[in-house]
């Protein structure tokens, strides 16, 4: 645990804080994408699978369980709560390409070739593409609310707060995950256009307005 580590997990906190905040105030999931939040619980259910099985500490318990906990309740109330605002024609990014894609990168990518290893590899190459199809939404439309935008935001600030954090963990600790930042350096590139338009146009005032 240090600084930058502590810091990406609250920024992921805040994100989840504004996602269902949003659509509960909103009673609406109109621009967000259902497809990206049943990856993010795919992620989340694979990659804590020793949730009860080993313990490190309650703080990494916490957050193991806000993390699954939140995900299952955003896709329940996306599903069925305000399923009526589902916008078929618009999430329709093909989620093979990513599971697949994640799958091929866990076989390549990993520490040992066991089946806990691999899932775990899984887990992260699907969270560094999950965002994928609500950026898509937003590209297809050109346009979104503040608030999906800042949840947005606060997620990939959380992925690019990590990258500090293997910078201190190799030079304090001594400690270099190649699958973690492979997959993370993956993540952070894919919000980088975001961040720009993100500090072009919301931080200044202005609608956010994707070209079309």
């Amino acid at each position: 645990m240090n600084i930058f580590s502590l810091f990406g997990d609250l920024s992921h906190l805040v994100s989840i804080f504004i996602l269902i905040y949003s659509i509960e105030t909103n009673k609406s999931i109109e621009g967000l994408s259902l497809k990206t939040q049943i990856l993010y619980t795919t992620v989340f259910l694979t990659r804590y699978l020793n949730l009860f099985t080993h313990f490190y500490s309650l703080y990494n318990t916490l957050l193991k369980i806000i993390f699954i906990a939140s995900s299952v309740y955003t896709v329940y109330i996306m599903s069925y709560k305000y399923n009526k605002n589902i916008q078929q024609y618009s999430d329709s990014f093909p989620l093979r390409y990513l599971l697949g894609g994640a799958g091929i990168a866990a076989l390549i990518f990993n520490h040992k070739l066991t089946p806990s290893e691999i899932i775990w590899s899984f887990s992260l190459w699907l969270e560094s593409v999950a965002i994928l199809p609500q950026l898509f939404m937003l590209q297809k439309s050109g346009e979104a609310e503040n608030i999906t935008v800042h949840y947005i935001f606060a997620l990939g600030i959380y992925r690019a707060l990590y990258i500090p954090n293997w910078i201190y963990r190799y030079f304090v600790e001594g400690h270099f995950d190649y699958v973690s930042v492979l997959s993370g350096v993956l993540q952070t590139a894919i919000y980088s256009d975001f961040f720009y338009i993100y500090y072009q146009k919301v931080l200044k005032g202005k609608k956010f307005e994707l070209p079309v």
